[in-house]
């Protein structure tokens, strides 16, 4: 009695949506997983209260009665957990799609018959004149008429460190802007902009459908009415074999039997365990997933009498207040070599070059007030009209291996070189070479420029690499070499990966990616997740 108290509920209030999915299949003249829940759990319940309640209406031996309460109270429950599963994941996969969406800032501020107006985002033409001002994100995909600035990309591309940008270079909607001032013509808009190609890319793949599950709904057509017409059949035989409970309790179990109770439950890791077996190669992306994803300083080459502890010191002292990354490596390893911070003024920020101070310090070669700066090549440059041989040759050697290099000098003295990195993650090589034991092809697969990418790659163990590679070719390179009969599992971090994520067989976003890289490719139908 307790089971018929448990199981009525269950089957009256649960079942009533796979009673609306049945009739509603009925009305298409079609077959579908709902009917088939919902007749083999009722037959099992109504079953189940004949024999309770009125067993002298069953012409069966009381020994082989029994009910079926909690078959058909446990089919409905684990069915209806799965669709909770299912649009849990899909609601997931949704926002995934909006923060995307959120990238893009609302509005802009365009330039139209001499006037600056601002207008919502979507509403900038093809060859409009856009302003960006500092830490603005660019509306639009264009090309830079005036100004200079450095752009964080890192979420687009990949590019752990912000990219310089001068008249004539490119710029992607969804970047951020840095200290610079920027006027640019539109190219791109709307639906054409790199951003919104990544959403389309994204929604296509959680919208595909794995070739398993592609087969799954092909057999269900078919299962269906074979289960209805297996039942009637077992039924049919052993009644006319003379025994009508025996066809009567044969129909039963064949509904009952067959009754899928896994089926619509999502689990998430089911189909990598699947898929992980036939694995065949294994693409990692570069930032922040072999890599720590945030630069850091990695050597310091003093110069001109100078101790490695005095360029440090100088170069932190310089960059004292800067909120760009680089700057953030420098004053972070000050810091963590308990080196003391000099009083700076007259501060100067050359964009997309480097900075200019006095700094008031006395150390060999560092004379009064003469300003000091800090910089690339360009500012290097322009100060030192021709760099001698040797510092030359130690920023090539320095930049080979992967460092963007800051040039610390005084007037036209080099006073050291400081090397900035995105540094690579401690059990990357670990990860590679277990990997590659087990003859799994490893690629890397980056935004990043070509000699950065090989260097990373070196030293972890890479040696196939594929680098400058915009976030909607990543996808188009998963796919090359699916089409080749590679299983691929893509493993990234950021918004930028996340076509190629929700493309690969398998999708690995690792623990410390963004959200929406993660969100990106558990959806329940177009490719497998797991989560690192």
């Amino acid at each position: 009695m307790w089971l018929f108290l448990l199981a009525t509920p269950v089957q009256v209030f649960g079942g009533w949506s796979f009673y609306v999915g049945a009739w509603a299949a009925l009305q298409r003249r079609a077959l579908n997983m709902d009917m088939l829940i919902a007749l083999g759990t009722s037959v099992a319940y109504l079953y189940s209260v004949v024999v309770v309640f009125a067993p002298q209406l069953l012409p069966v031996d009381i020994d082989e009665r029994g009910v079926y309460f909690e078959v058909s109270a446990v089919v409905i429950a684990f069915v209806l957990l799965g669709k909770y599963m299912e649009e849990i994941i899909k609601q997931r996969s949704s926002a995934a799609v909006r923060r995307l969406l959120d990238l893009q800032p609302p509005t802009a501020t365009v330039i139209r018959e001499g006037q600056e107006m601002t207008v919502p985002a979507e509403a900038v033409l093809q060859g409009d004149l856009v302003l960006v001002r500092p830490g603005e994100k660019v509306p639009a995909d264009g090309v830079v008429v005036e100004g200079q600035s450095s752009l964080d990309e890192a979420l687009i591309t990949g590019e752990s460190l912000p990219v310089s940008k001068q008249p004539g270079a490119e710029l992607i909607g969804g970047t951020i802007n840095g200290r610079g001032l920027l006027r640019f013509t539109a190219t791109r808009v709307g639906a054409e902009t790199a951003l919104a190609q990544i959403i389309r890319i994204v929604e296509e793949a959680q919208a595909s459908s794995a070739p398993v599950q592609r087969l799954a709904d092909r057999v269900t057509a078919w299962f269906v009415p074979a289960v209805v017409a297996v039942a009637f059949a077992a039924f049919a035989l052993w009644t006319l074999a003379g025994s009508f409970s025996s066809g009567l309790l044969a129909f039963i179990a064949v509904l009952v039997i067959s009754c899928p109770c896994a089926q619509g439950i999502l689990i998430r890791s089911g189909e990598v365990l699947e898929r992980v077996e036939r694995l065949t190669t294994v693409v990692f992306d570069k930032t922040g997933t072999l890599t720590q994803g945030k630069p850091a300083l990695t050597q310091v080459v003093p110069m001109a009498g100078q101790s490695r502890e005095q360029v440090l010191q100088l170069a932190a002292s310089l960059e004292h207040g800067s909120e760009h990354p680089l700057a953030a490596a420098l004053l972070e390893a000050a810091s963590a070599e308990g080196l003391a911070l000099l009083p700076a003024r007259d501060f100067q920020a050359q964009v997309g070059e480097g900075v200019q101070a006095v700094v008031q310090a006395v150390v060999q070669a560092v004379v009064g007030d003469q300003a000091l700066w800090l910089g690339n090549r360009a500012l290097a440059r322009r100060v030192v009209p021709q760099l001698p041989g040797t510092v030359q040759h130690a920023v090539q050697q320095l930049e080979t291996a992967g460092n963007t290099v800051m040039l610390l000098g005084q007037g036209e003295a080099v006073l050291g070189l400081l090397a900035v990195a995105d540094t690579v993650r401690p059990e990357a090589r670990q990860a590679v070479e277990l990997l590659q034991q087990r003859r799994i092809q490893v690629v890397m697969l980056s935004g990043d420029n070509r000699t950065t990418a090989e260097a990373i790659a070196a030293q972890v163990g890479i040696t196939e690499v594929i680098a400058e590679v915009r976030p909607a070719d990543k996808a188009d390179t998963i796919r090359a070499l699916q089409q080749a009969g590679q299983v691929v599992a893509m493993v990234g971090d950021g918004v930028n990966d996340a076509p190629a994520l929700a493309t690969a067989d398998i999708g690995i976003a690792i623990g410390s990616g963004a959200d929406v890289a993660k969100e990106a490719i558990c959806c329940c139908s177009a490719t497998t997740c797991a989560m690192w």
